[in-house]
């Protein structure tokens, strides 16, 4: 489960209390006590202070990770919390304290307990709102910390942290919760339980009772899982032909804030698929409004190929998405930050971070 950690200098933790990241705590500790040299390991506990059991639980995990001779540091969210989304803002606080912990620890890697349980719901949410192939593929083993800070390199590298890149590592994705919790329960080993991952309120936790039923009529959290496995690698594939298609188009490299134009012949041709993939990265390179809704890309990449196609193409396209202008003049078509809003608003800047997929959503 820990392969390819062991020449890492440092790894962080992320350990609520609950049954899968407590086994998280007590494995990577048993793991790193076999190794002659590896990893220096640092938990870390955030505290959201939503709840009032919070704290003792983050204290609980501390003595467990100092009877395992491993460091320990209580991450507090501090300050007023959203009446509205307040999940999705518990969860960037979280791993923005946590990137602030490993950034400390000296540690490129973050490790949280997901299991296949996880994914499974993660799947099931995503298949709720209508995900393309990207969101469906689940929750990757590693990948990027999800913050906002330097772009990482396109792939994994082979050791340690390269400008500053902060990496997510998910060793339980493959693993059932049910095996976790008999393993803290063979070695007599408590751990907290969280209500809120009951709450009906969040759509998570719906999903989470849903997972019975569903597995009582065949789509068990494995199936999910093998969903999830299989559209990743159809994503790769897709990606994969994404690349040549920029290839071919001279498409230059995409940072956030950058214009780029292309031969609109070239990409009318693509592949339905590929073309809107390429065109959501364009869009979300020049863009300054965030993330790409899936829904309205697909919206702009049909009209511009109904605007690009046909006997008598369109002298002129224009359409503004997620922040960037869509032109197609003289058939080139060209993607770039919109001109500023009008009443003298000012367009957003452009996000911090690495360009964000928009089939994922």
């Amino acid at each position: 489960m820990f392969a390819g950690l062991a020449h890492l200098p440092a790894l962080l933790l992320a350990v609520s209390g609950g049954p899968d990241s407590t086994a998280l705590l007590v494995l990577a500790a048993r793991w790193r006590a076999g190794l002659d040299a590896g990893p220096r390991l640092v938990a870390a506990t955030v505290d959201h202070g939503l709840r009032r059991g919070a704290a003792a639980e983050a204290l609980a995990v501390a003595a467990l990770a100092g009877d395992l001779g491993l460091a320990h540091h209580t991450l507090r969210w501090t300050g007023d919390k959203p009446a509205a989304g307040l999940q999705e803002a518990a969860r960037a606080a979280r791993y923005r304290l946590l990137a602030e912990a490993a950034r400390a620890a000296g540690a490129a890697h973050v490790l949280t307990a997901h299991t296949r349980d996880d994914q499974a719901e993660t799947v099931l949410f995503r298949l709720a709102r209508g995900s393309g192939v990207a969101g469906l593929a689940g929750m990757a083993r590693v990948s990027p910390l999800p913050v906002s800070g330097p772009a990482p390199p396109p792939a994994r590298p082979a050791g340690g942290a390269r400008d500053g890149a902060l990496w997510l590592v998910r060793p339980f994705l493959d693993i059932p919760k049910a095996r976790l919790v008999a393993t803290l329960a063979a070695a007599g080993i408590p751990w907290a339980d969280d209500p809120s991952n009951r709450d009906p309120r969040f759509t998570r936790s719906r999903l989470r009772g849903m997972l019975p039923g569903l597995a009582a009529e065949g789509l068990s959290a494995a199936r999910l899982a093998q969903l999830a496995a299989r559209m990743r690698r159809a994503d790769a594939a897709l990606e994969a032909a994404v690349e040549r298609l920029a290839a071919d188009l001279a498409v230059p490299d995409l940072r956030p804030g950058a214009a780029a134009t292309i031969a609109a012949a070239g990409w009318v041709r693509a592949p339905a698929e590929l073309r809107l993939r390429l065109l959501g990265r364009l869009v979300a390179a020049a863009g300054t409004e965030g993330p790409v809704e899936l829904g309205k890309l697909e919206d702009v990449a049909e009209a511009l190929a109904a605007a690009c196609a046909g006997p008598a193409p369109a002298a002129r396209f224009r359409r503004t998405l997620a922040g960037a202008m869509v032109t197609l003049s003289g058939g080139r078509l060209t993607i770039e930050p919109a001109p500023p809003r009008r009443h003298g608003r000012n367009a957003a800047p452009a996000p911090a971070g690495p360009v964000p997929n928009p089939t994922e959503t």
